[in-house]
């Protein structure tokens, strides 16, 4: 996303949080620090971080280690694109916070895997003040192939991008169900989700993740704690809501039996790893194809 906005014209300044992973921002014109003093002189302040914990930080700042924080640290009228899957309550809390000092706050969490962040073909579901989204709008027109724009409350955003990851995750739960069955028949799965994907579910993530799930392709992408983290989110978003939600409580448990055994670095397709081994598939272990 960084070497797509410098690309595009923009001056960029990637804050990495982990000085061993400085390195893997070289790309030209673009200048990465540890120094997170160097964001604040900036209009735009974009953060992608893995949960709630790690945006209140960079928000909120850390006295511990003399962190102040973006909130203290914005100029006024300087606007934080929070592009992270966070919670509704989180966002609520950070927008209040930057609203408090005279902030913009846009809520801009994607869907997409990161070939699809660095070919542009992110999805971006955006929520904001009309004006913080309108300035934000080229920057998110360099990221992503189309933006939706669902208001001006931040956290719905955010409650769209989880609801939507857990629908994902749903999916490829019966996905790895439904190969089990069909390999343990003996069958080849790769046409049966050539079948299914161009007749009844021919949608990305049927498609995309299918395909690897056919092929036991478990590498790390969207890895078991992070797909787990939103689920439980989407599932205390239904319990506020009053909606109850059965399917989802399995996707989480047989999300953890995953973790459990081993496979937290690997990405949500090891769903269907679980799948296969309940179905007692392997005695040995499974094949992953990078």
């Amino acid at each position: 996303m960084a070497a797509n906005l410098v690309a595009s014209g923009r001056r960029v300044i990637a804050y990495v949080r982990r000085p061993d992973q400085v390195a893997r921002l070289e790309t030209p014109g673009l200048r990465a620090t540890t120094d997170f003093n160097d964001l604040l002189d900036c209009k735009v302040v974009i953060s992608m971080l893995p949960d709630d914990n790690a945006v209140r930080e960079i928000v909120f700042g850390r006295r511990d280690i003399g962190l102040d924080g973006l909130a203290a640290g914005l100029m006024p009228g300087a606007i934080h694109l929070s592009m992270s899957t966070i919670s509704t309550a989180a966002a609520a809390q950070l927008a209040s916070e930057h609203a408090r000092n005279g902030q913009g706050y846009v809520a801009a969490p994607v869907f997409g895997n990161p070939d699809a962040a660095r070919a542009r073909q992110l999805f971006i579901v955006a929520a904001g003040a009309p004006a913080d989204l309108e300035y934000c709008q080229p920057i998110l027109d360099n990221l992503g192939q189309r933006t939706f724009v669902i208001g001006a409350e931040p956290g719905n955003a955010n409650l769209v991008k989880l609801l939507g990851n857990m629908m994902s995750a749903t999916a490829l739960e019966v996905l790895g169900e439904a190969v089990a069955v069909v390999r343990k028949r003996g069958l080849d799965p790769q046409p049966f989700i050539d079948i299914m994907t161009s007749t009844m579910f021919g949608g990305r993530a049927h498609k995309i993740y299918g395909d690897k799930i056919a092929r036991q392709n478990y590498a790390a992408g969207f890895v078991l704690p992070l797909v787990l983290k939103d689920v439980r989110l989407a599932l205390a978003e239904a319990e506020k809501a009053g909606v109850p939600m059965p399917s989802v409580g399995v996707v989480r448990d047989r999300l953890i039996t995953g973790i459990a055994r081993g496979y937290g670095e690997l990405d949500w397709t090891a769903l269907g790893l679980v799948a296969a081994e309940e179905a007692g598939l392997y005695a040995a272990p499974p094949v992953t194809v990078k």
